[in-house]
């Protein structure tokens, strides 16, 4: 079976930037993570991750390029088949390129079809918006407030005489 996928960049602006992909059920994540750079224009060379997701677009499990884990235990994309994490039921995963930049993605599970004979996959499909030079930025919200702020404490770090420690500790 084919996979068909949308594709869409996270971003602010008024354009829609997305990419319509198709791609077999039994290729790896790696696979689909090679489709989406290319389809993008990136050179596919950065660190990047899949975390599989809800209806709520939550980020769940991490499925990573390289296992940077220290007792080697992470979930690798080439090890990982698209339909053991992308299914009817659960037809949603978030895709980040470059944690510097911090590319991020919503990929979605569109359609299944049946293998078009004579047709080449990983196929790309269609094309809307071009990617901007640079990442958008990212805006995170708290549970408790509509924008995160880093600074919400009101602690005066150089007030040394009404901050919570001992000085003394070693």
């Amino acid at each position: 079976m084919i996979y068909r996928f949308r594709v869409i960049l996270d971003n602010d602006t008024d354009e829609d930037v997305f990419r319509d992909l198709e791609i077999r059920e039994s290729d790896t994540l790696e696979d689909l993570h090679n489709v989406i750079t290319q389809s993008f224009g990136f050179d596919g060379t950065e660190m990047a991750s899949f975390y599989i997701s809800n209806d709520q677009w939550d980020q769940g499990e991490e499925i990573s390029l390289f296992d940077l884990s220290e007792d080697a235990s992470a979930r690798l994309m080439n090890e990982t088949a698209i339909n053991d994490v992308v299914f009817e039921m659960q037809p949603k995963l978030i895709y980040v390129y470059d944690f510097l930049s911090m590319w991020t993605f919503f990929v979605e599970l569109a359609e299944i079809v049946d293998e078009a004979e004579g047709s080449d996959y990983p196929n790309l499909m269609f094309v809307q918006g071009q990617v901007p030079d640079v990442a958008p930025e990212k805006v995170f919200e708290s549970e408790d407030s509509d924008v995160f702020d880093e600074f919400e404490d009101d602690l005066d770090i150089d007030d040394y005489d009404n901050l919570d420690f001992d000085e003394n500790w070693n």
